[in-house]
């Protein structure tokens, strides 16, 4: 270190810098997976090929850290700044991705378009980006022993997640979820050592705060927990509400607003209403309705907070006030499962959402209401004289079908449907099923084909088939092809070898991936896709890991063949308990029974790996690969549009399988060099 180095001692050490650096690692990736497709719209669509990147990027600094080549200058601050200065530039509003996965909202699909080359850089940078944040833990995984620097990585990205659902939860603007991200940078920096060459990187993370100030000064945006969040006028003196760029709803007064949205209460003008329920109750045109219907008490949920806010404070008439309505800020399906009223009238409003409920699963917020066993759900809370009503701007007519054709299977009853012309080709369409008789008959069914209904292990209502839509095949298979090039061309040009890869701990993390994805998907079936119920579970899985990591820390295990048989049994129970089997009340013993069921393989399989990587010759080449792993899982995720996400089971069983021969009978490239590790890493009980 030259004189002119500043270095805070109390930040030098490697298990402080280590936690730092997982820490940053952990907050910008779901700064970028938060922030980017609020900006970018059609990345929305490509959501987790963000989490791909990240993985990706990870392990690329890891391994870039191999060679002899050092940066003189940290390139961290300086991509981050370009990738927020791309991202302002590109962004857009989106499109339709194929005819056959179907875009719900208000907005043309003229405004839905992907930009092919601006989806290509925000990749490529985010890769970069976060192969820059990563570099550091190279050479902290080679200095400390491997299952201590573990748990010094799993203990940082705990407190990574703890920080940015805290900026969650007080819904905290970009400009701050940035500063956080630099305050970190500089932590790391200060630990490292700063000399005159750190006036670049300072220089550019002031310029990338300016930016996040600049681009929230210049409009009304707000970001919810779930959203970006604009405000615009709208005809008959109402209000436009758009979520992250796409037109969402429009505050009109009840007796000017859309027919749909009173249809209920001419359909069925002998039936008084005592009591509704409304799911997705939003900025409160629904609840206006109901009010004018003459409905006496209203139930009205939503999941995000700030867009019931806007409705009490600025719908013209004001139904929030009105004292017949009780505002729930609830997943949908979590308040049907707790309540136990009955309904007269229960209303799914429009429901529709613009964002996946984590960061790896394809589940959108709305996913869980549209199944057949949400529609059982929401039978056993009707009075039998009840009616249950839908609609939205479905735009394609075989939704409305299959939709039509799941109330049928489950209320044996014909539903009655209408259409309304609007939006050029599209339409919104309104069903509503019932023992009573609606006094306007409803219109044939057009389908030519029985669309099968979304199902809790299917939740995809949104896709015509079982299947992954040819523009996703193409974007997957050239991640992967990105993928492959670049960690080929770093080992070449930073002279990390290719014996550094480790196909064991490459699989583990294959592995890992899909049970997260299960994991995760799970929780948001039996708790609700709320941001908080992702963010305990993510959690979870975490402390989880670090529990396994004690494990091998306190005992040693001579064999590895009684994890793996321990894996399998817990992924077998997994598959003859379906988490449907979970759904049962009391809250307490349906998490208590959840998170042992769920999180039995995660612990074992975590075993696995500690127990692996205590053994590891290189640490640093180790934890690459499983990272570099975990990116192909986020491939192989897809494969539950298809099968489901139940079926993730059955290839993480061949996967673990897969690597328990590769650490022991079929060793090549690194898992030659796993050995028996004879220090003690923290405590040894013979």
């Amino acid at each position: 270190m030259s004189q002119r180095d500043i270095r805070v001692g109390l930040l030098a050490g490697p298990s402080v810098r280590l936690f730092l650096t997982s820490a940053t690692v952990l907050c910008a990736e779901l700064l970028l997976i938060r922030w980017i497709p609020g900006k970018i719209i059609y990345v929305g669509f490509f959501n987790n090929f963000i989490l791909m990147a990240s993985f990706l990027g990870i392990g690329l600094g890891i391994l870039s850290t191999r060679g002899s080549w050092r940066p003189r200058i940290d390139p961290a601050p300086l991509l981050l700044f370009l990738l927020t200065a791309v991202v302002l530039s590109g962004r857009l509003n989106v499109a339709l991705p194929s005819t056959d996965q179907v875009f719900i909202g208000a907005a043309p699909p003229e405004l839905v378009d992907v930009n092919v080359l601006v989806l290509a850089a925000v990749i490529i940078l985010t890769t970069l980006a976060m192969a820059a944040l990563a570099r550091p833990l190279g050479p902290l995984f080679r200095e400390l022993p491997p299952l201590r620097a573990y748990a010094t990585d799993i203990a940082g990205a705990l407190f990574g997640i703890a920080l940015f659902a805290a900026l969650s939860a007080f819904e905290t603007q970009p400009p701050v979820w940035f500063g956080v991200v630099a305050l970190l940078l500089v932590l790391l920096a200060l630990g490292s050592g700063v000399d005159r060459r750190a006036a670049v990187g300072a220089t550019a993370l002031i310029c990338m705060l300016g930016l996040a100030v600049f681009d929230q000064a210049q409009g009304a945006d707000h970001w919810s927990s779930y959203y970006r969040l604009s405000m615009f006028a709208a005809g008959d003196g109402g209000e436009e509400l758009s979520v992250n760029g796409i037109p969402y709803q429009t505050m009109v007064k009840a007796d000017v607003a859309p027919a749909y949205f009173s249809e209920v209460y001419r359909s069925y003008p002998g039936r008084t209403f005592r009591n509704a329920l409304i799911i997705g109750a939003g900025t409160g045109n629904d609840t206006a309705a109901a009010l004018r219907g003459g409905v006496q008490s209203i139930d009205a949920v939503d999941i995000d907070p700030a867009i019931l806010e806007i409705g009490v404070e600025r719908h013209p008439d004001r139904p929030y006030d009105d004292t017949r309505v009780h505002r729930y800020v609830d997943d949908g399906r979590a308040f049907l499962r707790r309540s136990t009223t009955t309904y007269d009238l229960i209303v799914f409003a429009q429901t529709d959402s613009f964002v996946l409920v984590g960061n790896s699963a394809n589940v959108r917020l709305e996913s869980f209401l549209f199944t057949k066993e949400a529609f059982e759900s929401a039978k056993a809370h009707l009075a039998p004289d009840g009616v249950l009503v839908l609609y939205n701007a479905y735009r394609e007519r075989w939704l409305v079908d299959r939709y039509a054709a799941t109330l049928r299977e489950v209320f044996a009853l014909e539903p009655v449907v209408h259409t309304y012309a609007q939006f050029g080709s599209a339409y919104r369409a309104w069903l509503a099923v019932s023992t009573l008789t609606a006094a306007r008959p409803g219109e044939s069914s057009s389908a030519s084909e029985v669309l099968p209904p979304a199902l809790d292990d299917w939740p995809f209502p949104y896709l015509h088939d079982r299947g992954i839509a040819p523009r996703y095949v193409v974007a997957l298979g050239l991640m992967l092809l990105f993928a492959a090039l670049a960690v080929m061309l770093l080992t070449r040009r930073a002279g990390a070898q290719l014996r550094t890869f480790s196909p064991h701990f490459f699989v583990l993390g294959v592995a890992f991936l899909l049970l997260e994805t299960r994991s995760l998907v799970t929780f948001s079936l039996l708790f609700g896709t709320t941001w908080t119920v992702n963010a305990l579970a993510f959690f979870g899985i975490l402390v989880v890991v670090l529990a396994a990591i004690g494990v091998n820390a306190r005992f040693r295990i001579r064999r590895a063949w009684p994890i793996y048989v321990s894996i399998f049994v817990a992924l077998a129970l997994n598959a003859l308990i379906p988490p449907t089997a979970l759904l049962f009340d009391p809250p307490w013993l349906r998490y208590a029974a959840a998170a042992a069921l769920v999180f039995a393989p995660i612990f074992f399989a975590n075993v696995a790996f500690s127990h692996s990587f205590k053994n590891s010759a290189a640490a640093d080449g180790a934890f690459a690969s499983n990272v570099v792993g975990a990116m192909v899982g986020g491939v192989l995720e897809w494969s539950a549009l298809v099968t489901g996400y139940q079926s993730l089971l059955a290839l993480a069983a061949v996967l673990y399988l897969a690597a328990y021969l590769l650490s022991t009978r079929w060793r090549v490239i690194a898992d030659r060099e796993l050995r028996v590790q004879r220090e003690p890493q923290f405590v040894t009980v013979e």
